[in-house]
């Protein structure tokens, strides 16, 4: 246990651009602070998580590269949101269809060794969008919000790197990962993935959660975990953590109602998360968790009542955070009984 918890509050050293946490929360500020400014915070909200596709601007490589990049994750967002809107009028079809969508998703990420965050805001950005109500004719509107803040950021991307060509800065080496061409263990992992993810959602219907998007994505959030002792400290860091932060939500939902403060809260939250995140993930979920709330819940009436959201919050977060350590469990038993398989073939 001591080997579990001796790292909470060492900062790990990190060569992460300190840019790249301000360039987070200028992408996700600015469709907010537009949808404030017009009374329409619902659709700065949408399109404030669209935003998030920033997070997948390479530290490496060309400008065609690191635009493609950012344009094909952009599609994802889209095509996830649009997916989730379109199977969310059952739960069945809405459990099949994220279970599915998860397995595809996480084969494609694990096929072109994509790096963090890999899969995790696109299962996000599906698993909000199938929690909310099914509406088509509402669809197009949504979907335009969407694709608004993905421009938006892919347009903010795009300055921050003509810039530091201008300045001629220096990159990190790309270093080339081998791809192993017997892919079983990738196979293993998508299905496991798409099975929690299933799972997860179909357990936030069965317990009858208004918003069950909570489950799946603690439970992505914590299976994103490299080896078993990892996911296990992870788990166990985003429960505590989570502690912590659903303090800190209190403490600034109690302090103020004024819906400019709140987009304040979310801007400076995210540059706190991005500059935490490589360094220590148990300090920076104590910033993520009321970043995520704000996010999600900041048009909602809910809001309001801080103490009654607080408390649905964390069960969802803990069923999904341990659901997540089961799976990651599963997961790392599969990928050594398949390499040792393989050693003794």
């Amino acid at each position: 246990m001591n080997l579990l918890f001796k790292d909470f509050l060492k900062l790990k050293p990190s060569n992460r651009d300190w840019r790249i946490a301000a360039l987070a929360g200028i992408c996700v500020g600015s469709p907010l602070l537009i949808g404030w400014y017009f009374d329409q915070l619902s659709s700065g909200l949408i399109s404030c998580l669209s935003a998030l596709v920033i997070l997948y601007l390479p530290a490496r490589g060309s400008l065609t590269h690191k635009i493609n990049t950012l344009m094909i994750c952009s599609f994802g967002f889209m095509g996830s949101f649009a997916l989730g809107q379109f199977f969310s009028f059952n739960p069945i079809a809405a459990v099949l269809s994220f279970g599915i969508f998860s397995l595809v998703l996480h084969a494609i990420i694990l096929h072109y060794k994509a790096e963090p965050p890999r899969s995790f805001f696109f299962i996000m950005i599906f698993s909000i969008s199938i929690s909310q109500p099914f509406s088509l004719e509402n669809l197009p509107h949504k979907i335009g919000l969407i694709s608004l803040g993905t421009l938006l950021s892919t347009a903010i991307g795009l300055t921050y790197i003509l810039y530091k060509r201008s300045k001629a800065e220096p990159e990190p080496s790309q270093s080339l990962k081998s791809k192993d061409p017997d892919s079983t263990a990738d196979i293993w992992e998508a299905i496991i993935m798409g099975l929690f993810m299933a799972l997860s959602l179909g357990l936030g219907y069965a317990l009858k959660i208004n918003n069950p998007y909570w489950i799946p994505i603690s439970c992505a959030a914590v299976m994103q975990g490299a080896s078993l002792n990892h996911i296990w400290q992870r788990s166990l860091q985003r429960i505590f953590g989570t502690l912590l932060g659903l303090g800190l939500c209190w403490l600034l939902l109690s302090s103020t109602q004024s819906k400019l403060l709140l987009c304040l809260y979310i801007i400076a939250l995210q540059f706190i998360v991005e500059m935490l995140v490589t360094r220590n993930y148990a300090l920076a979920v104590i910033f993520i968790t009321p970043l995520a709330i704000f996010m999600s819940e900041a048009a909602d009436p809910i809001i309001n009542n801080p103490a009654t959201l607080i408390a649905l919050r964390f069960n969802e977060i803990v069923l999904g955070s341990l659901l997540g350590a089961l799976g990651g469990w599963l997961l790392h038993k599969e990928k050594l009984r398949y390499f040792a398989l393989k050693k003794l073939g």
